[in-house]
């Protein structure tokens, strides 16, 4: 069975994604077996869901669709709204299965929330349960820009409450723009109990394997 990893972000389109993505490229470049995971997807454009094909690319097992995001959604909305204007209810067990059969398959699986933390994926539940439910070591993307500081303090809180470890952060610099970011990367390791694990810079043309080895895996 492969251990997992359950990435958060301080928000929603903070880069959970490319980060998700540049994980899988340098475990694998250690010699793992990799499959990405979105268990809920919402936001359908052109007829995909580019968050799980991103995922399916990055993954060097070969497994469908369907296998790595049993939800998906057209709107781009909260996955429990999506999924009540499509006349369907998130079940958290359909989705510790999905991932007990990808575990068999890969020595790691790095699963992609949706949206932040505390999301509400069906009337009871929250992206807290879902990361409970799977039991994994969370990573949290920090989005930096203007109030990173609260926001990632606050998930990790979360995520503390949860019962479940910060097994990392990344620094996703999502604006160019951004005052003393050195001394908020800076702020946020005093005050985080998991370690940083790089800093994703603000480029739109890097790639996926550029943004790998910025990350430093040696914690994980």
């Amino acid at each position: 069975m492969g251990q997992g990893y359950f990435v958060t972000g301080t928000d929603t389109g903070i880069g959970k994604t490319t980060v998700s993505c540049a994980l899988l490229r340098a475990l694998a470049a250690q010699g793992h077996k990799v499959i990405g995971m979105k268990p809920i997807a919402a936001g359908v454009e052109n007829g995909k869901w580019h968050d799980v094909e991103q995922l399916l690319a990055a993954s060097n097992v070969n497994v469908t669709r369907q296998q790595i995001n049993p939800y998906a959604f057209d709107p781009p909305i909260s996955p429990h709204l999506a999924a009540q204007q499509a006349g369907r209810e998130i079940d958290l067990a359909v989705i510790q299965q999905a991932y007990q059969t990808l575990s068999a398959q890969a020595d790691r699986v790095v699963v992609e929330g949706v949206g932040g933390f505390l999301v509400p994926v069906n009337q009871h539940q929250t992206g807290a349960d879902l990361a409970r439910a799977l039991n994994l070591p969370v990573i949290l993307v920090v989005g930096m820009r203007l109030g990173c500081l609260n926001h990632a303090l606050l998930a990790a809180q979360a995520i503390k409450i949860a019962g479940l470890t910060l097994a990392g952060w990344v620094a996703n610099c999502i604006d160019p723009q951004m005052l003393a970011v050195a001394e908020n990367i800076a702020t946020l390791q005093q005050r985080l109990d998991g370690s940083l694990l790089g800093v994703v810079l603000f480029d739109s043309e890097m790639d996926l394997q550029e943004s790998a080895r910025l990350l430093d895996l040696v914690t994980l």
